[in-house]
């Protein structure tokens, strides 16, 4: 670390080595979500620049001959008109579709899209009659996807909130560093999902791969079919009433409850056993982490 030599720091007592690195001796132990606004606030909770749409203001455009670029910005034109409804027409797959809409809006995807679809989005409602390319929603932080097909690998990567529906399968490490938020797959899910996961729900309604749960640090992934192997630091618990209730009434809104309801789905959670890393050595710890 730049100002800290090593001899310096073969000199210093543990405590005064983790100081010097900028690091701290606490136990990496769960900490409650801080939370940052007023829940019995009056205030609309929207950014000051967004335009004020109306969802039954309707328009489509026909990005056939757009590119990505050039559908986006449409979309944000469209917005600033006050259209709250928008319907994306023959996006033959297109990339990187509906990224960075941090406004409330109501958007139709008629076909598939490429990777990064409707990535880093805050408050709008997108639903995609098709299939969707690998890191869907990556980095999303409120509003509602649904996705009517399959979709690529890293499904939901980083996501932060919100509710990421795919009905269909999806692929692998599905909520890679998952921070909040819920990921709903009806079908099944590939190796390493939920892997790195910090926060927040993810329901299979199908079968998972391989390292299901690897190095999750918080959070809670759900189960319904058959689990080919739980990663390090991944067990299975008690799925409790609480746990039951909550499956019926999120599958429930988006019309995913299995025939025989929710009471044969395995509930995974992180061990903590990595919670800890006090006993490594600060040049080790600054590594890991």
């Amino acid at each position: 670390m730049a100002g800290v030599s090593d001899a310096e720091l073969k000199g210093m007592s543990q405590e005064e080595r983790v100081k010097a690195l900028g690091m701290t001796t606490e136990q990496l132990t769960g900490k409650s979500m801080y939370i940052e606004f007023d829940p019995d606030a009056t205030e609309r909770f929207t950014y000051p620049w967004a335009p004020d749409v109306d969802f039954n203001k309707r328009t489509e455009i026909d990005t056939d001959e757009m590119t990505s670029t050039e559908v986006n910005d449409e979309i944000r034109a469209k917005m600033n008109e006050g259209y709250g409804s928008i319907v994306l027409k023959n996006p033959r797959g297109k990339h990187s579709l509906g990224v960075g809409i941090l406004n409330k809006l109501n958007l139709i995807i008629e076909g598939s899209t490429g990777y990064f679809g409707v990535g880093l989005i805050d408050g709008p409602n997108v639903r995609v009659n098709g299939r969707v390319g690998w890191s869907c929603g990556e980095n999303m932080m409120s509003g509602t996807v649904v996705i009517e097909k399959n979709a690529g690998s890293t499904f939901g990567a980083a996501i932060r909130g919100g509710d990421l529906v795919c009905k269909g399968s999806v692929g692998s490490r599905t909520g890679i560093d998952m921070k909040g938020g819920t990921i709903i797959v009806g079908g099944d899910t590939g190796a390493l999902s939920g892997f790195m996961m910090q926060r927040g729900r993810m329901v299979v309604c199908g079968n998972a791969g391989k390292n299901l749960g690897d190095s999750m640090y918080d959070g809670t992934i759900y189960i319904g079919g058959e689990i080919q192997s739980l990663g390090v630091d991944a067990i299975e618990a008690e799925l409790t009433d609480l746990d039951k209730a909550w499956l019926t009434r999120k599958l429930t809104q988006y019309g995913m409850v299995p025939e025989g309801g929710v009471g044969h789905f395995k509930k995974i959670v992180a061990g903590k056993m990595l919670w800890n890393y006090d006993n490594l050595e600060p040049n080790e710890k600054k590594l890991i982490l």
